[in-house]
């Protein structure tokens, strides 16, 4: 996606070779604008898979996997990473660590929010190290619903996430691909179809 990559270029911050801050434009302040565009790509991505339902963990997904659902045409779950009293004990729960937080959590989604009936399509912002991708993957398995695949803003290419969902038979697109950066200079990953 050309718009994301001229973003990411001109307003992220590389803090180190493996740490992109991108909080002016996607997961702090949000470019609204740009958001929704990111759902069209993805619902253009997965048109063919009949979603269901779209998946992410709170909270840096949920904008974007809410403009996906909406650019679909259905609802979205974002799996909470502290269980609140409203939530019941019939959950389905995997532990999570961060890599960007350096803790692990407890992500939980309600039974009733996702069934074997599902046709789930994954939505985050970052793919680095797959952790939490990994999770929601398992979450989704465990409830017996096919996953269509993952979608992902940007992608550290460079990092294990990628390999990790791949070897679950899992379908990653994403529409951002970076094979190496540093402070100054990013070096993306170009998509071999114009799909993006």
């Amino acid at each position: 996606m050309k718009e994301l990559k001229e973003r990411i270029v001109r307003d992220g911050k590389v803090l180190s070779d493996t740490v992109l801050k991108v909080d002016a434009f996607l997961n702090h302040q949000v470019d609204p604008q740009l958001t929704m565009k990111i759902g069209q790509a993805f619902a253009e991505i997965f048109r063919g898979e009949r979603v269901s339902r779209v998946l992410t963990v709170e909270a840096s997904g949920i904008h974007f996997a809410m403009a996906t659902a909406y650019a679909l045409g259905v609802p979205f779950v974002y799996a909470k990473k502290k269980k609140a009293v409203t939530l019941s004990d019939e959950v389905y729960s995997v532990p999570v660590h961060s890599f960007t937080r350096q803790e692990t959590y407890q992500i939980s989604i309600a039974k009733p929010y996702l069934s074997s009936h599902d046709r789930v399509l994954i939505v985050d912002d970052f793919l680095a190290t797959g952790a939490a991708l990994v999770g929601l993957a398992t979450i989704v398995k465990e409830a017996g619903a096919h996953l269509v695949g993952v979608g992902t803003v940007i992608e550290k290419s460079f990092q294990e996430g990628r390999g990790l969902l791949e070897q679950m038979g899992v379908r990653v697109e994403s529409l951002a691909r970076i094979k190496s950066m540093q402070p100054g200079a990013i070096q993306f990953i170009e998509p071999v179809s114009a799909r993006v």
